[in-house]
């Protein structure tokens, strides 16, 4: 048991970067959430082998990446709507899933545990970023993730990853190429908000719930866009947008929505909930941007595991 007991203490409170590592790698919040299992099942196994050659948490790291490596053989990257390259969409045209695409997933903050604990892990998950790295092949990813976010040297990437320097360095600039200047803008994390930015936040929920859509238009960036997987179709221009929430919406009346703020990559968020006769059930969580006081945009995500990882309730 004191081996046990040491193995805890060693690695306990890396579990929350662990959890944004894998998530990076992944693209989704619940497959990292099963692969960290994995990865502490593995280095509990393997944690009497460990000789101290590294630090423990490079060696953690090390096992996770490539824990994640093999579990995304075989697999397509996991897009949004705005990275399948097809042009935005007619708001008033009924809307389709498509649950043959395996979608990116937010990562809501609570999956993190005590936020103190995890201040670190949060800085660098914005939901463009790792929208931008889904861009990658896996080991450019990992390379790209390992130098740039975790500020690993290139030695120990080459480490984590079994290949030579020079390779690592390869990869590295082929990464960088491809994610480039690209990446959508994710706006202020939800701590550093302004006042005015909190109460475009509280606009935002407010007008959703009073089924008030110029005043979610008002809240919204002439150029905003939304997308909402597990649809394809993604939307342009806050007026485009208003008539995508007045036609495709389920709501139609005022208190049909109820709106629970949350967090997710860092950004606000919000858990939004659909009336069922008495009650409201959990229906979509939006993750908003907000850039200069208005909402440029906003992905919603339908997967009731989220709102579990968020710790928001199944019905209100």
């Amino acid at each position: 048991m004191s081996g046990d007991r040491e193995f805890d203490e060693a690695t306990s409170a890396l579990r929350a970067e662990l959890l944004v590592h894998c998530y990076h790698m992944l693209g989704s919040a619940t497959d990292a959430e099963d692969v960290v299992q994995e990865v502490y099942l593995r280095a509990w196994q393997a944690y009497h082998r460990f000789e101290s050659r590294s630090s423990v948490r490079t060696w953690m790291y090390k096992i996770a990446t490539n824990t994640c490596l093999t579990a995304l053989e075989g697999k397509a990257r996991r897009p949004l709507p705005t990275g399948l390259g097809t042009e935005s969409s007619d708001p008033r045209e009924p809307v389709i899933a498509n649950d043959e695409i395996l979608w990116l997933q937010p990562l809501p903050d609570a999956a993190l545990g005590d936020p103190a604990a995890a201040v670190t892990a949060r800085e660098s998950v914005g939901l463009a970023m790792v929208a931008a790295l889904q861009d990658l092949p896996a080991r450019q990813r990992a390379t790209l993730i390992l130098r740039d976010v975790l500020a690993f040297s290139a030695a120990e990437t080459a480490d984590v990853l079994e290949m030579s320097v020079a390779a690592a360095n390869s990869a590295l600039s082929r990464a960088r190429a491809t994610v480039g200047d690209g990446a959508r803008r994710d706006g202020r994390r939800a701590a550093e908000l302004s006042e005015h930015e909190r109460q475009v936040w509280d606009d935002f929920c407010t007008a959703f719930e009073r089924h008030d859509i110029p005043g979610v238009v008002d809240v919204l960036a002439a150029d905003a866009i939304w997308e909402m997987p597990p649809f394809p179709g993604w939307y342009i221009g806050a007026e485009e947008i208003g008539v995508l929430t007045l036609s495709q919406c389920p709501a139609k009346v005022a208190d049909d929505l109820k709106m629970v703020k949350t967090t997710c990559n860092g950004q606000p968020a919000a858990g939004m909930y659909l009336r069922d006769g008495d009650v409201w059930r959990r229906f979509q969580l939006d993750v908003l941007s907000i850039v200069e006081g208005k909402v440029v945009h906003v992905g919603a995500f339908f997967e009731p595991a989220l709102f579990s990882l968020a710790g928001l309730p199944e019905v209100l």
